[in-house]
């Protein structure tokens, strides 16, 4: 197995002795984020720094998608933060030995692990990778940080889980034994994973179901991404199925939100599940009608056939993360999607 490689010198750093400077915290609170380059991930870092975290920024830069897109949400997250606050580090989840080395250099009190393969209609072409790096990586990433006398964990989840589920809103509590893609089978097989961790080493573990999520930064490959990019160049866009499908998109920093709650309130609960969602699903056509708005271009629709692994809908109960966390997404789709486009032109013009 290859052995991680620090972008930046100095992975066992420490705040400096004037604990007032941006950046640093007196109480020396210290988090990993896995995934730290990704889209969450990187907004993640940014406000645990805000918070007066120091932060470790764990990412293998997988060519999923262009690294250097991965590399510019690290430039981001580290030109906000004080020179001692972040570090980042190249490493790869399924490297159980480099992950180990990691955690016990920095010492984290928490981990906030969203590195995974995402993406449910490649996950049906190659189960197995999808297998070994979400579920191995999730047990290396537990491990490491057990072995590193880290008591809490906050993990990603989906709202893959839910599958086809009949009755919606969906709430935790539902059965979700019935996952329709190898992506969502692996992120089921985590939430199983964290808490047998927890029954084990008695570590608080949070698995939080992100529904959707959208905002400045997103992968490339996501819906509403591919659909902005097209739209405002004149290209077709590819609508699967009749339409009707509906999701329940939520803005990143709603996102985050939750994260940041739920590292404040999992060790009340031990182990809990938390969706994390908006609220307010809506069709597929309706998103492309709001992003025509948002672009101000009719778009050119082609459409196509129902793809395997998809599900007919989605939506958050949040009722649980509502009493609990005290969730409460704030962005609506069409100001989010608004905010998402300015960020890609102000890019473009870079």
């Amino acid at each position: 197995m290859h052995r991680a490689q620090t972008l930046e010198p100095d992975v066992n750093h420490a705040c400096p002795e004037d604990t007032s400077k941006p950046g640093c915290d007196a109480a020396g609170r210290r988090a990993i984020v896995t995934g730290a380059a990704g889209f969450i991930g990187s907004h993640t870092a940014q406000a645990l720094l805000g918070r007066g975290y120091t932060v470790l920024g764990v990412d293998s830069l997988d060519p999923y998608y262009d690294p250097r897109t991965k590399e510019r949400n690290l430039a981001s997250v580290r030109a906000g933060a004080h020179p001692d606050a972040f570090r980042s580090l190249v490493c790869d989840i399924t490297d159980a030995d480099a992950i180990r080395d990691a955690f016990a250099l920095f010492a984290p009190d928490v981990v906030v692990h969203l590195a995974a393969r995402a993406g449910v209609r490649p996950s049906i072409a190659d189960p197995a990778s999808y297998a070994h790096t979400n579920v191995v990586g999730t047990q290396n990433v537990l491990d490491a940080a057990h072995a590193a006398g880290c008591t809490k964990a906050i993990c990603a989840s989906s709202s893959s889980v839910y599958g086809n589920c009949p009755s919606t809103p969906f709430a935790e509590t539902a059965a979700v034994d019935r996952p329709i893609s190898p992506y969502a089978a692996t992120k089921r097989a985590c939430e199983l994973i964290g808490h047998t961790h927890h029954h084990l080493t008695g570590a608080s573990v949070a698995m939080v179901r992100f529904f959707t999520v959208f905002g400045p930064r997103q992968r490339p490959d996501l819906a509403i991404h591919t659909f902005l990019d097209r739209v405002s160049t004149r290209r077709p866009i590819t609508l699967f199925g009749d339409g009707s499908t509906s999701r329940d998109y939520t803005y990143v920093d709603d996102i985050v939100a939750g994260v940041l709650s739920a590292i404040e309130r999992i060790d009340e609960h031990g182990y809990r599940i938390w969706n994390l969602g908006g609220d307010h699903p809506i069709s597929l056509n309706d998103l492309v009608g709001i992003i025509s708005d948002v672009v101000g271009t009719e778009p050119i629709i082609e459409r196509a056939g129902m793809q395997p692994g998809d599900v007919d809908r989605t939506w958050a109960d949040l009722s649980r993360s509502r009493d609990e966390l005290g969730y409460a997404p704030q962005t609506t789709i069409a100001d989010g999607i608004a905010r998402q486009f300015e960020w890609m032109r102000s890019r473009a013009d870079a």
